[in-house]
């Protein structure tokens, strides 16, 4: 076997896990697509923010991924520790969905996201986290933010993402979209 083109980590919520609906539908389209090893992380042992952003470097070194080729995609904390995790090792891609981020309780709450490519999808209606600190987080950043009718899981969205995590995948890396 080749060695892989790109590498996407995936981070689950809070009160999630990485069989949540949001995850597996990340992590299929990312293994229908040639070259890519896709790993949804286990976070559940702990809902430490630090636990969890080791959790992220553990599974990176584990896998051997080089940050040049490696897209994190994470939802609520798990979009925080992927954003973390951006600030401290640049990556070539973050796909953020309601991202907790800007919240005063979380610590660094308002990490520099230092990434090639970089989505976030919040929705209008989210009860946890609140979009417009994130809308303004993202445009004091200058990145690009998909608003959708819809609450924090969102559960309306799930094929919407789905096609724009595909989407951003062969954005991040041009040739993944050929077999």
């Amino acid at each position: 076997m080749s060695s892989p083109q790109l590498f996407v980590f995936l981070s689950h919520g809070l009160e999630s896990g990485p069989g949540s609906t949001k995850i597996q539908a990340m992590k299929q389209v990312a293994e229908t697509l040639p070259g890519v090893v896709a790993v949804a992380i286990d976070h559940t042992s702990s809902k430490d923010p630090a636990t969890r952003l080791e959790q992220m470097r553990a599974a990176m070194a584990e896998a051997g991924a080089h940050p040049a080729r490696t897209v994190l995609a994470g939802s609520s904390m798990g979009g925080w520790v992927c954003a973390q995790t951006s600030a401290r090792h640049p990556v070539l891609g973050c796909f953020l969905l309601a991202p907790a981020l800007a919240m005063a309780d979380y610590p660094e709450s308002s990490p520099g996201i230092q990434a090639d490519h970089c989505q976030i999808i919040h929705g209008w209606d989210d009860d946890v986290v609140p979009v417009m600190p994130v809308l303004e987080l993202a445009r004091s950043q200058g990145l690009p933010a998909l608003v959708l009718p819809d609450g924090h899981r969102l559960e309306h969205s799930v094929d919407r993402v789905a096609s724009e995590f595909r989407r951003f995948l062969e954005g991040c890396h041009p040739g993944l979209n050929q077999s």
